[in-house]
């Protein structure tokens, strides 16, 4: 992923571009972050502290209207349903999707994985300074190139207590047959190909290792069984490598690349039960 930079030491600046009052007293605003990070808050009807989490989209150009329930699948509108819940929620876009155009190469990252997780920090930074949200209440949760995104922010930040991570991953050797290539896209981690070539054996890192980084906070997987990008059984291969097992809960539920509603509902009790 290359080197993580020097966090900043300076208090976010947001800026409100919209503001809509949406049904049950909920708002949704756009905002930009700092240097030009869009993204969408959803503030619920509660004013009172409350728990919040960072939703991070899949690979799909609209990039977060797809959370904020603008765009795509209603199976994923996961910032949208949780701030429905009581969540304060933000979506923020992954570099060079939805409306954030930036040049993470020109900008000194090895990786636009990296860039992502630099933003999604930042996206802590914005919830943990905000009054609405209740101190150390704070999740990530994603689908797909959010998926992975979530475990990987997770991971770098430990304010982030709890982890949800739909089909966003699964072992090396069973990611396209042991093909990982396509994880060196220029999207993702360009390392993969040009330092470690590609090669299993050469990787310095697996899946279970970033569950075990993330220990001892719980995680939730969904892992559906006709997933044909994230093949779930290497996914219970990086489970039973992971250490606290007894923390991770794990659903395979009968469906192709997707977040099925009871799926998701569960998610989002294991979100607020783990962050009380």
């Amino acid at each position: 992923m290359g080197p993580l930079p020097p966090r900043p030491k300076t208090v976010p600046q947001v800026e409100v571009i919209v503001s809509v009052e949406l049904p049950n007293q909920l708002i949704r605003q756009k905002i930009v972050i700092d240097d030009g990070l869009t993204a969408y808050r959803f503030l619920p009807a509660s004013r009172v502290p409350s728990p919040a989490a960072g939703c991070l989209h899949q690979t799909d150009r609209p990039g977060k209207a797809e959370p904020a329930g603008l765009s795509g699948k209603p199976n994923l509108f996961y910032a949208l349903e949780l701030a429905q819940r009581g969540f304060v929620t933000i979506a923020p876009d992954y570099p060079n999707f939805g409306d954030y155009e930036y040049d993470t190469y020109a900008h000194g990252y090895a990786s636009c994985t990296m860039a992502g997780i630099v933003n999604h920090m930042r996206v802590v930074d914005v919830l943990a300074a905000m009054p609405e949200v209740r101190r150390g209440a704070i999740a990530t949760i994603g689908h797909s190139l959010g998926g992975h995104n979530s475990l990987f922010l997770a991971a770098f930040d430990d304010r982030v207590r709890a982890a949800v991570t739909s089909c966003g991953f699964n072992s090396w050797a069973k990611y396209m047959g042991g093909k990982i290539a396509p994880w060196g896209g220029i999207r993702y981690m360009p390392r993969v190909v040009s330092v470690f070539n590609a090669d299993i054996a050469r990787m310095p890192f697996d899946f279970h290792d970033v569950l075990n980084a993330i220990a001892p906070r719980p995680i939730y997987i969904n892992a559906p069984l006709r997933d044909s990008n994230f093949e779930y059984s290497g996914v219970d291969d990086c489970v039973a490598k992971a250490e606290q097992r007894e923390r991770i809960v794990l659903r395979h539920p009968d469906a192709e690349h997707d977040f099925p509603p009871e799926i998701r509902m569960e998610a989002y009790e294991f979100l607020s039960k783990a962050l009380v």
